[in-house]
């Protein structure tokens, strides 16, 4: 018999935008509250695990919450990449085309399937090594929606639009099948 995996994803707190600086940038001290609330949020839950992307505003969200634990990196869970979109086209307008088309991609960037097929893979050996049990992932709002969109066709862009920063999104999967997704309403402030 299956046993229930639960995975929490925390999109990063609000982190300031600096071109060029991906990796390292960490929280902005909203965001270092923010990470703060997600812990308390997230108080009652045991993790056998804690994962997150390489970038240091993921790690930085779930620092409180995993505690003591060791946060393992994933380098295929770091955020994709858009690439040029030149000036004429906004950033959400660049977004939107991503999800139009799969297989479709700026110069320089990856498309919603390459993105996708590496960030599920870390996805589905977590499943596989942790069956049974509850991990803590901290990600990012993009690759966080084509994960999602992996086990359910209808997360895309309107999903993706809706995102808060941070956002905890608690998945239960028998196996590797989704059987639920919740939303967690942050602690207040």
């Amino acid at each position: 018999m299956t046993s229930t995996t639960l995975l929490y994803f925390v999109r990063h707190a609000e982190s300031l935008y600096v071109p060029g600086d991906e990796r390292s940038r960490g929280l902005t001290e909203r965001g270092q509250a923010d990470a703060l609330r997600v812990r308390r949020t997230l108080h009652d839950i045991c993790f056998d695990a804690a994962v997150s992307s390489p970038y240091e505003r993921a790690m930085q969200t779930i620092r409180p919450t995993a505690g003591d634990r060791p946060i393992r990196i994933y380098e295929d869970l770091r955020e994709r990449t858009i690439g040029e979109f030149g000036d004429t086209t906004s950033f959400a307008e660049a977004k939107c085309a991503v999800y139009q088309d799969f297989d479709f991609s700026f110069p320089g960037g990856e498309s919603s399937r390459s993105a996708q097929q590496r960030a599920a893979s870390v996805i589905l050996t977590l499943l596989r090594a942790h069956e049974g049990e509850t991990v803590l992932i901290g990600t990012h709002g993009d690759i966080m929606t084509l994960i999602f969109n992996r086990f359910d066709a209808a997360v895309g862009y309107e999903f993706w639009r809706s995102l808060a920063m941070p956002d905890i999104y608690k998945l239960e999967f028998y196996g590797e099948q989704l059987a639920r997704m919740n939303r967690i309403d942050l602690a207040p402030a």
